[in-house]
């Protein structure tokens, strides 16, 4: 007689159960998702010990025929697939047909279910797999599931369970997820007989996430909304000051079904490039609708895995569209109670006076003061000096980036720096704020517009995204915030954070054509590797160069720097060049150009920017907000720590009880 045999039912779905039922909250998940598709408008859901001695599951459904009751529970039973085909066009979220009968297996089972309004309906009670009880009882239209003492037959599961709040929150984070995903549906849940969540179900998604998120998050969430041809996304972001320190705030709903990608999580995230704080996550719930043929959700026996056919043109979508929502937003945080108060104000006490802002022509027009001229030690060159604006090209400030010639070692060290470079020719795609105009000569040589000119110009591009606020700087905290006005309210500007971002903006460009701007060193530098660093360093010395350094090897573990952009920041030019070093040995399957690009701009830019506890003049923080105005994200640095934020009228009103 042969070794090979066939196990039996029982055994079989207890090995099921293995795959199907990891922990309470799969239960929950198989019952919760066969509700859903039985056309349920309210669904209850209540647990006890986080689900490991009771689940209990309601629904309004369709219910089961009276013969259906028995057969559902027999293994690959199902009403959702009958051909080959049905599986290319899965339009539901359970078709397995496995989950019933694996979770019968491992417990003691009530179900209870009627198709009808006539009262009637049946009974079947399954212990261990074993049908215990089968009956016809009174009921309404729908399907009660009673699930007791999971796991009572199989001890070795039993024993790796969790705490009862780890099984609860799983089991907790599953239901907001769905609840998310059918905002149609009302859905309640309880833990011990306490509520822990409730919906309307009135369609209404924002309610939803104020319900699991809170009322401050969800006021804080922005509409999203796009289409292609193949794919159809909407849903809520959140504005960038709301975070987590997870990626478990990001939820993914794909025809109605919660899934998780790496791809598209990436393809969020990038949509909120340099708007995120490091180690930070949005909160985001995003659906996406689509042709069924496009999406292969029979990957992994839990269902939360799928494969996308076209997934380059789905995750090139969301990126875009995310920018694309932001870029339309004031993201300026508002300081007082975290939420913008849409509350009319009250009466104020005293007369009000407006605030004006003179543009930067008027302020050419107007004789400098005294007071806040900062010094010029070189004066500009006589000649020439009408057509400075014309060519383009910044005063060099020591913190600044240089204009486009290579450093020269007799420049002076003082704080402001007269050098320009009038044969060279302009910035490319770099042009001068709208609301500058030419200088005169005697203004320029005054000196009031040098710390402005210092700053290099950024990228201006078509922006369909509210302005920038005007602001008025009234003065400086501790040497570090900028204090400035506008009718709105008051403004508080990190002055490194405001730089930073104009430097990023601006040696991001630079590093795209640094071919151009590569000079020869006299005296290379020497850099020192280890044995297997220097090995693998010899390997990506081209991708150095495509951002314009130059390394070659000097015997050993050394290179020496041959060349390296003329902009870079002086004095900084040997630690950029190592951290670069450093970035691609870390990278172990490579980089790819517009990282190395944008970390290479991030070096440059926080080590060029001013600093903490340095003092600026009136003008000074005039220039600063000018050029911050100006930038294409002047909200956030390259970290994503924010730039600007702001205290409204009424908010500091309220403090003063000058309202009530």
């Amino acid at each position: 007689m042969g070794n090979i045999r066939l196990l039996s039912e029982q055994i079989a779905n207890q090995i099921a159960a293995g795959e199907v039922v990891e922990r309470p909250s799969s239960v929950v998940k198989e019952l919760v998702e066969n509700a859903v598709d039985a056309g349920s408008t309210r669904i209850d859901v209540a647990i006890e010990e986080g689900g490991l001695q009771y689940i209990r599951v309601a629904d309004n459904g369709t219910g089961m025929e009276p013969d259906d009751c028995e057969i559902a529970f027999s293994r690959h039973a199902t009403s959702k697939i009958a051909t080959t085909k049905d599986l290319f066009a899965i339009r539901t979220l359970g078709f397995r047909g496995e989950a019933l009968p694996s979770i019968s297996a491992v417990s003691k089972l009530e179900c209870t279910t009627s198709s009808t309004e006539d009262g009637l309906g049946r009974k079947i009670a399954i212990d261990g797999g074993n049908v215990r009880e089968l009956c016809e009882t009174t009921a309404t239209r729908g399907t009660e599931m009673v699930v007791r003492e999971l796991f009572y037959n199989t001890p070795a599961r039993l024993k790796y369970m969790k705490s009862i709040q780890t099984e609860l929150g799983h089991v907790s984070d599953y239901m907001y997820r769905l609840a998310l995903a059918h905002p149609n549906i009302a859905f309640t849940l309880k833990h011990n007989g306490n509520q822990l969540m409730q919906t309307l179900g009135n369609g209404d998604l924002q309610q939803v996430i104020a319900a699991i998120y809170g009322t401050a998050v969800g006021k804080g969430m922005l509409p999203i909304k796009g289409e292609t041809l193949d794919y159809q996304v909407h849903g809520f972001i959140s504005l960038p000051e709301i975070t987590r320190a997870n990626r478990g705030g990001i939820t993914l709903i794909i025809n109605g079904r919660y899934v998780r990608n790496f791809a598209i999580n990436a393809a969020i995230l990038q949509g909120y490039h340099t708007l995120l704080p490091i180690n930070r996550y949005p909160i985001v719930v995003l659906h996406i609708d689509m042709d069924p043929s496009l999406i292969d959700v029979n990957v992994h026996p839990s269902k939360l895995e799928v494969r996308f056919s076209k997934e380059t043109e789905l995750t090139q979508s969301v990126d875009q569209l995310i920018k694309m929502t932001l870029g339309r937003e004031v993201l300026i945080p508002h300081a007082g109670a975290g939420t913008v108060s849409t509350r009319t104000k009250g009466v104020v006490i005293q007369e009000q006076m407006d605030l004006y802002r003179p543009q930067a022509e008027n302020r050419a027009q107007r004789p400098p003061s005294s007071s806040i001229q900062p010094k010029v030690d070189r004066p500009l060159p006589a000649d020439n000096q009408s057509d400075y604006r014309k060519d383009n090209l910044p005063i060099s400030y020591s913190k600044f980036p240089e204009s486009d010639q290579p450093k020269s070692g007799n420049l002076p060290s003082n704080r402001f720096q007269g050098t320009m470079n009038r044969s060279a020719e302009p910035i490319r795609n770099y042009s001068p704020l709208p609301s500058r105009t030419e200088y005169s000569a005697a203004d320029i040589r005054q000196g009031t517009r040098a710390f402005m000119d210092a700053m290099p110009l950024p990228q201006e591009e078509s922006k369909t995204t509210p302005s920038f606020p005007s602001l008025s700087p009234i003065g400086q905290l501790h040497g570090t915030y900028l204090l400035a006005q506008n009718e709105q309210g008051l403004y508080m500007i990190d002055q490194h954070a405001a730089h930073e971002r104009m430097n990023y903006e601006y040696y991001f460009h630079k590093f795209g054509n640094p071919e151009q701007a590569s000079q020869q060193l006299l005296v290379p530098l020497t850099l020192e590797f280890t044995p297997s660093e220097a090995q693998i360093l010899e390997q990506k010395l081209n991708q150095l160069e495509l951002v314009g350094v130059h390394l070659e090897s000097f015997g050993g573990n050394s290179f020496i720097v041959r060349s390296y952009p003329h902009w870079l920041p002086e004095g900084e030019e040997k630690a950029i060049v190592e951290e670069m070093c450093d970035l691609l040995l870390n990278e172990k399957k490579g980089i790819e150009l517009a990282k190395l690009r944008e970390k290479a701009a991030i070096m440059c830019s926080c080590k060029a920017s001013i600093k903490a506890n340095q003092n600026l003049s009136i003008a000074e923080m005039e220039a600063l907000l000018d050029r911050l105005g100006a930038c294409s994200n002047p909200y956030t640095c390259p970290h994503g720590r924010p730039i600007v934020v702001s205290f409204t009228t009424y908010e500091l009103e309220k403090m003063f009880k000058r309202v009530m």
